[in-house]
């Protein structure tokens, strides 16, 4: 992949894109931004951008990406939520690591919901990439679910969603998106590094 490659594709994103996956993107980039940062700011603003997603999902007949976006938006609310409201005495919701039954339980999302999402693209819809499209809905159920809950591997999910999504929206043509989750790939790398130093930190300071 070079330079002039990564040039021509955006330019093309850019001219065939509408001023909603525009928007979209923006808030979706500021969403991730956000997040990075650990501010609250990130659930109102990937609000925005899974709304308008909902829609174009829906357009490109991506229903699993559809249902993610959804989805999306109800743990928005869940995680802005618990990041408003931290317990134990805390100042804020601490950025801690998966324990063993942690790991267990975003395993089995994974595959549970990578199962139900093929099967029912596979038999229900007129998808035309019922894996792809489940795979990287799957892996970002666990990554929304664990940002929620302020833990450091929800980075390792977002990485896997973000890698894999960029073949796949620059397959249905949506360039300027694929290209968004280029982008969200190297963000994901800086938020993983950011968040373990913070996990190391804020166990320091609790212990």
């Amino acid at each position: 992949m070079d330079l002039q490659w990564i040039w021509e594709g955006m330019k093309a994103g850019v001219a065939q894109m509408t001023w909603l996956e525009a928007f979209a993107v923006f808030f979706g980039i500021a969403s991730v931004y956000y997040s990075i940062k650990k501010n609250i700011l990130v659930f109102p603003t990937g609000m925005v951008s899974t709304i308008i997603y909902v829609y174009i999902c829906l357009k490109y007949k991506l229903y699993a990406d559809m249902g993610i976006n959804a989805y999306y938006f109800a743990m928005s609310i869940y995680g802005w939520y618990l990041w408003s409201r931290p317990t134990d005495g805390k100042e804020e919701l601490p950025v801690t690591w998966l324990d063993k039954k942690g790991i267990i339980q975003s395993v089995l999302l994974f595959f549970g919901s990578y199962a139900v999402l093929f099967l029912v693209l596979k038999n229900i819809t007129d998808s035309d990439v019922p894996a792809w499209d489940s795979f990287t809905t799957a892996s970002a159920f666990v990554g929304m679910w664990l940002m929620a809950k302020k833990k450091v591997e929800n980075w390792i999910a977002w990485i896997v969603t973000d890698i894999v999504s960029v073949p796949l929206y620059f397959y249905k043509g949506l360039m300027l998106t694929s290209f968004q989750f280029l982008f969200f790939t190297i963000l994901a790398v800086l938020g993983l590094i950011a968040w373990i130093k913070t996990a190391k930190v804020e166990k320091e300071a609790y212990a």
